[in-house]
């Protein structure tokens, strides 16, 4: 009986496509109906000038700290545009055997890196009982290293208007590692952008604010991306305080929050039975 109140409602899944549809295979092998509606776009940036430095010169960086696994895979992906497989080899190598970190702030990332070949004993980033995943969880396991005069590149996305992204959470870790000594630097590999919605897509906003569906959002710049609407009879499920806080001033009318892992994102959903 435990999962079958689930079945009459959808669960929407607002993450990047590629992302949404893993989440909607975990989440219906959990007995829930999920589909994807995907309110953020991804698309990997040409390589810059700025972007081949950063390759030319990798063995200078202490540490590679990336903002979200869409980071991971446009960085790394890079090297193949710019006929490069000799220097991510050395990268890699650079990686597992003369000390470069990389790090992450939750599990999503942490899995990317290791799918791109990163050692596991190579990657800092908080523990997977952690009570959040965010940079300020991140900066709690990193921060008692020594900093002074390390480079470390941030390696994060830029809005379709060219501003980079990547939350307030990765400018605060930035300023932590300033004040430590660091000296962080920044890289876009991707471009984030609100969608362009299909008919049944729109159909889908329309019936799923008020018939009881529950919004999965990993993302506040997803809630931003809303189309104009009424969402007080809507229900959302944010998996960070402050995609909570973006939920409740965009209007909707239960927000509830959890960690972002399948357990507890399953779980929560539970709790949210009519």
């Amino acid at each position: 009986m435990g999962r079958e109140f689930l079945k009459p409602f959808r669960v929407i899944v607002t993450r990047p496509a590629r992302d949404a549809e893993a989440w909607v295979t975990a989440l219906t092998e959990r007995g829930l109906q999920a589909e994807a509606l995907p309110l953020i776009d991804i698309e990997v940036l040409p390589v810059s000038a700025a972007l081949q430095q950063v390759w030319r010169d990798i063995d200078g960086y202490a540490a590679l700290m990336f903002v979200s696994g869409n980071a991971v895979n446009a960085f790394f992906s890079s090297n193949h545009a710019l006929a490069l497989e000799e220097r991510a080899s050395t990268a890699i190598d650079l990686i597992a055997h003369q000390g470069l970190r990389c790090m992450a702030p939750g599990p999503g990332t942490v899995a990317a890196l290791l799918a791109a070949g990163v050692p596991a004993a190579h990657i800092d980033a908080p523990a997977p009982e952690a009570g959040q995943f965010d940079s300020e969880a991140l900066w709690a396991v990193v921060a008692d290293r020594d900093w002074r005069s390390q480079r470390v590149l941030i390696v994060r996305g830029q809005s379709a208007g060219a501003e980079p992204v990547g939350g307030a959470g990765r400018d605060w870790l930035a300023q932590q590692l300033e004040a430590a000594g660091a000296l962080p630097e920044f890289i876009a590999v991707y471009r984030r952008s609100a969608p362009q919605f299909t008919t049944q897509q729109r159909q889908t906003l329309t019936e799923s604010a008020s018939d009881g569906s529950v919004w999965l959002f990993s993302s506040s710049e997803a809630v931003g991306h809303l189309p104009p609407g009424d969402w007080s009879q809507g229900r959302a499920l944010a998996t960070h305080p402050r995609i909570a806080e973006a939920a409740r001033a965009a209007g909707w009318g239960v927000v509830v929050e959890s960690r972002p892992t399948l357990a507890d994102i399953v779980a929560s959903i539970e709790s949210m039975q009519p």
